[in-house]
């Protein structure tokens, strides 16, 4: 079995390789891909998998966007971290649907239904289908929890748990109601895109600020915001010049 991977998460790409090993040792991972760019490429430049996992969200857009941009109609088992999305619609054309962090009881049971399969998929989603789906996906749905590495265990974590995520020294984290950090996989820039934005805010290039977190807002020199947030002390939360009539206006929003 020739499988080709499809998510932009290192850690959650890692775990369900390591799945597909004990569960299929003759199983052949031929590559990982983590954006829609870079899994177009290699199937133009590559003999197509027997079967593919795809994440639903990619940091450059959906993975339904490899649909329309080469012809695909290999057997795809999705992947995603939401499970609000409108998979059910889509599901009697792909394999399966797997929801994160992926349990290996169920990636067992979506490899069984792939082999029970006599004929390769040959449309897993209409144009009409496929713009329903992507117009829903795009309009109402945030990612809900992260996967992270705690030593050699692997956690999730709740969206709605986040204080606030920051950069530090080349890194993402993310920093929790109890006061806890955890390193991410994604970029801050890619985080600002997964959450709900009326809930998060990028006041600055540093950090991605929840609104739960904000005890108090205070004026600050030449018309600026400084504010004062859960489990920080010091003075880096300072709203950039340039954001603080969005600020402004993402609080009266938000409130």
């Amino acid at each position: 079995m020739r499988i080709l991977i499809v998510e932009d998460e290192p850690l959650a790409a890692a775990q369900l390789a390591a799945h597909i090993s004990a569960l299929q040792p003759e199983a052949q991972i031929l590559a990982v891909c983590d954006t829609v760019k870079a899994s177009v490429e290699w199937l133009q430049n590559n003999k197509a998998p027997d079967l593919a996992f795809f994440d639903i969200q990619l940091g450059d857009g959906l993975s339904f966007e490899i649909f329309e941009q080469c012809n695909f109609t290999h057997p795809v088992i999705f992947t995603t971290a939401y499970n609000d999305y409108a998979i059910k619609a889509f599901k009697v054309n792909s394999v399966d649907y797997l929801l994160k962090p992926i349990e290996r009881t169920e990636l067992k049971k979506a490899l069984d239904k792939f082999k029970q399969l006599s004929q390769p998929t040959k449309s897993i989603l209409t144009p009409e289908l496929l713009n329903e789906v992507v117009a829903s996906l795009k309009t109402k749905n945030y990612k809900e929890r992260f996967l992270v590495k705690v030593g050699t265990h692997l956690r999730v974590i709740e969206t709605t748990d986040v204080l606030y995520f920051y950069s530090f020294e080349k890194g993402t984290y993310a920093k929790l109601n109890d006061g806890k950090d955890y390193l991410l996989d994604q970029s801050l820039e890619l985080v600002e895109g997964m959450v709900n934005p009326d809930t998060f805010f990028r006041i600055n290039r540093k950090y991605l600020v929840a609104l739960k977190s904000i005890n108090d807002v205070v004026a600050y020199s030449n018309s600026r915001l400084k504010l004062k947030v859960h489990h920080h002390t010091d003075d880096d939360f300072l709203v950039a010049r340039e954001k603080v009539k969005s600020f402004k206006n993402w609080l009266e929003g938000s409130l």
